[in-house]
């Protein structure tokens, strides 16, 4: 079953899992489009062009867009 899933963020949510100087931030995914979820993979990049007050809806390969659509 397809489902849209309606994303607003354009880029990754950054995660601290300790103050050790070790340790590296996590970064999540917030726009949808990483080939890695829920981790970032850098694909928020795609988002760039995107005009506010669209829905912009991606293909199954989250890399290419298929239809732009008036936001409801």
């Amino acid at each position: 079953m397809a489902r849209l899933v309606r994303h607003d963020a354009t880029g990754p949510y950054k995660i601290d899992i300790g103050s050790l100087p070790k340790d590296k931030p996590i970064f999540i995914c917030g726009c949808g489009l990483s080939q890695n979820l829920p981790f970032c993979d850098g694909s928020h990049k795609g988002c760039r062009s995107e005009e506010a007050g669209k829905l912009y809806v991606y293909g199954a390969d989250r890399g290419t867009v298929i239809e732009i659509r008036e936001q409801e």
